[in-house]
């Protein structure tokens, strides 16, 4: 039979990359596929799906200090090193824990809450933790976390991995990202002097140069202040590529079907259509399942990408159960076009 692998992104804000993978692997296996199933992330919101692990649950500061009850993962010790802790930063410091419609904060919101997952993640025994940057509320420089942590010292020991899809240098957080998050012109030039006042610190008191470091300006500098605490920035995709013995998946498949909410030409630079399209090269021709795409891509797609979008053919913006079941519905128009 042939073999499918379903390797998507999520949908922002309609389906998880586990619901649309689940959606995609089902139509295979009602076409007579074997199908697997490989929900991926680039380090943001997604990240504790894509790894899996037993969840863990942390009651900490929440962006503008209400509590939230964080969700974390653990992994077992696989390689004699110990257990691997998994955070996402959105579930202790996200946009989507503000109050809305006004909840933007961004000169007061911070990522002490991710400073306590740390914390906590290091009580559990992790040896490794991995920390996925995407979704933040915050541009204090990873300060609120930093100061919750106190030092390196603190988690002598383990292994700090920064997920992260972007290069943005520390200095220029603030006026990439603050707009997102409701920063107005005067406010970006407030974060930004902070920013620079703060990577001047970690270079005086932790002996890190956060400016020089390419992603440290992710998650509105968290990424700079956890280097500062000993981490390392590795890009994302690639990270839980590796986690997940993707290549090695790939390599058995005659079809890789991936996707994301929007793809355009950044969903080729470090993202997960780009990465599952990379790893496909050479191996197995890919499908790309997306909500909408650049009308660019669209006519003339990357080399070996085959890509449809739900937006395209069907129209309109659609609820979480309706998008799955359209996904499941193109799979199975094309997969005869792959049938080897």
């Amino acid at each position: 039979m042939p073999h499918l692998v379903a390797a998507p992104d999520k949908f922002r804000g309609t389906a998880s990359a586990a619901e649309v993978a689940s959606a995609v692997a089902g139509a295979a296996r009602l076409a007579g596929w074997t199908a697997d199933e490989a929900p991926m992330s680039d380090g943001g919101e997604g990240l504790l799906e894509a790894l899996g692990g037993t969840p863990q649950f942390m009651s900490v500061p929440g962006p503008l200090g209400v509590a939230v009850d964080a969700e974390w993962r653990l992994l077992p010790d696989s390689d004699g090193r110990g257990p691997t802790a998994v955070i996402e930063m959105s579930r202790a410091s996200g946009r989507a824990l503000l109050p809305h419609p006004e909840g933007d904060d961004p000169v007061d919101a911070d990522t002490s809450g991710v400073g306590h997952l740390l914390l906590g993640a290091r009580a559990a025994g992790a040896t490794r933790i991995v920390i996925g940057c995407g979704g933040s509320a915050t541009t204090d420089g990873g300060w609120g976390a930093v100061q919750v942590v106190g030092s390196a010292r603190a988690l002598a020991g383990i292994d700090l991995e920064v997920a992260c899809d972007v290069t943005t240098p520390f200095l220029g957080a603030a006026a990439i990202f603050g707009p997102q998050k409701g920063a107005s012109p005067e406010q970006i030039v407030l974060l930004t002097d902070r920013l620079r006042s703060l990577a001047e610190r970690y270079g005086r008191d932790f002996a890190v140069d956060v400016v020089t470091i390419p992603g440290a300006g992710a998650a509105g500098g968290l990424a700079g202040g956890l280097v500062a605490l000993g981490a390392h920035i590795v890009p994302g995709f690639d990270l839980v590529a590796g986690m997940t013995g993707l290549a090695r998946r790939i390599a058995l498949a005659d079809l890789a079907v991936t996707g994301e909410g929007h793809l355009d030409p950044p969903s080729f630079e470090g993202k997960v259509p780009g990465g599952v399209l990379a790893l496909a090269a050479g191996r197995c021709p890919v499908l790309c399942i997306v909500g909408a795409a650049d009308k660019g891509l669209l006519r003339s797609p990357p080399k070996g990408l085959e890509i449809i979008s739900l937006a395209s053919r069907y129209g309109g913006t659609r609820a979480r159960q309706e998008t799955c079941a359209l996904i499941g519905e193109v799979t199975r128009e094309a997969l005869p076009r792959y049938c080897p």
